[in-house]
């Protein structure tokens, strides 16, 4: 842990970091081999389930936590190396579908505790919706009845609402738009007899009753704003595309290489035709307009079996961002990135995940024990723990004494109460 949230770099110098004298020393361990570290990381791996149970049995043993409602997010790590069976190609949320990869489901309370409590691991073409099941059984008996689960629309399926549902408990996510919807609330949208849920983004809201559920439906001026800024620059983008092909067909050249297939093995002719030639510029881009602008544009929709205000529902996703947060962290190479994963044995790799799912753990608690530390970036909190200095002072009688010096405020916050401050 200690090399976790200080140096943490690879694996193989995390073992020479470890076998330094002085930290051989304070942690009470004598010299190994750096095959011994991998051999501990497979060890961690073997038990991981049973160091997560016990993780969830200490914290709600010791905090009284004021409430049980959790996030639940999904995540893609890549898996650089084949010979791993939890490897597999799929939807790649790190824009490297060329890769294998594996997928990490993650259970944090909600705000403002915001810890996390749970982490599952998955084959990289486990989708969110299946993979729910194995995150919702680690944490579902450590929820109070009535807590409430929110999730992403990647894990929205009716058998993942009606489990929920049947555990006694609430969920809050969002939903696709459907063709009902349309008909039914965006088309005769009016934002003059709907409810101004947030005057700053300007966003509108209706609220839907029906006998097990509740629809929440918004409208978002900033989000419309920016969804039409990106169409149109879509639109703009078809229409260049659409030119240089015209111009290959009236100078009766071959097709820019990025319009065509570019494999030896792959024989095809082309035949290819714009409307450019009978229309103008401006009726051109009227077209791609009317394809590209649906009509949704601006609209998200969320569900609960929870009867909520619009402000409260809208609330309760935003705060979601939190465990986004975290998946962040454990990405980030200046927080607690968990290393590029290689073709270790699945053991070894639950082993390493969850080294990094501890050490962003620590970096939780902290910030929950110390609410001037909430918004403080784990970035922050390593580099203030990373500068305090240790000198060990040797005494005539053979003892020695350990001074903690270089504090700063935030690890005086941190600290204080345990260590005295040179």
């Amino acid at each position: 842990m200690s090399y976790k949230l200080t140096e943490n770099q690879s694996i193989t110098k995390g073992a020479e970091w470890i076998n330094r004298d002085e930290v051989l020393d304070i942690f009470n361990l004598e010299y190994f081999e750096q095959r011994t570290l991998y051999r501990v990381l497979e060890i961690i791996g073997e038990n991981y389930e049973e160091i997560i149970a016990d993780v969830q049995d200490v914290l709600f043993e010791i905090f009284d936590f004021e409430h049980t409602d959790i996030n639940m997010d999904w995540m893609s790590f890549i898996l650089y190396g084949d010979k791993c069976p939890l490897g597999k190609y799929g939807y790649s949320r790190d824009h490297h579908p060329d890769k294998k990869q594996l997928t990490i489901g993650l259970s944090e309370l909600f705000s403002p505790i915001n810890v996390p409590i749970g982490m599952t691991v998955r084959e990289g073409n486990v989708n969110d919706q299946i993979h729910l099941n194995d995150t919702f059984n680690q944490v579902s008996h450590r929820l109070r009845e009535g807590s409430m689960i929110v999730l992403d629309k990647g894990a929205n399926r009716k058998e993942n609402l009606e489990r929920i549902e049947n555990s006694k408990l609430k969920f809050l996510t969002v939903r696709q738009i459907n063709k009902s919807d349309e008909s039914t609330w965006l088309k005769n949208f009016d934002k003059s007899m709907a409810e101004l849920v947030d005057e700053r983004y300007g966003v509108y809201g209706l609220k839907k009753k029906f006998p097990c559920r509740i629809n929440y439906l918004f409208f978002s001026e900033d989000l419309y704003e920016k969804q039409i800024e990106a169409k149109l620059r879509k639109v703009e983008r078809l229409f260049i595309e659409a030119e240089k092909i015209q111009q290959s067909i009236e100078n009766k050249r071959k097709l820019p290489k990025k319009y065509r297939i570019n494999n030896q093995l792959v024989e095809c002719e082309y035949s290819y035709q714009t409307k450019l030639a009978t229309l103008s510029e401006s009726e051109a881009k009227n077209t791609l307009k009317k394809a590209s602008i649906t009509g949704r544009e601006g609209f998200f929709c969320m569900v609960s079996n929870k009867d909520l205000t619009l402000r409260e529902a809208l609330a309760i996703y935003r705060q979601k961002d939190s465990i986004e947060k975290i998946s962040n962290s454990l990405k980030n190479e200046n927080e607690n990135e968990i290393k590029p994963l290689r073709c270790w044995s699945d053991m070894s790799i639950y082993g390493a995940l969850i080294v990094g799912f501890l050490a962003q753990l620590f970096i939780s608690l902290i910030r929950f024990e110390h609410p001037e530390l909430k918004h403080t970036s784990p970035k922050f909190i390593k580099i203030s723990l990373m500068n305090l200095t240790l000198t060990v002072e040797y005494k005539k009688s053979g003892g020695k004494r350990h001074i903690f010096s270089n504090f700063n405020l935030l690890s005086q916050v941190i600290l204080a109460q345990n260590q005295a401050i040179t």
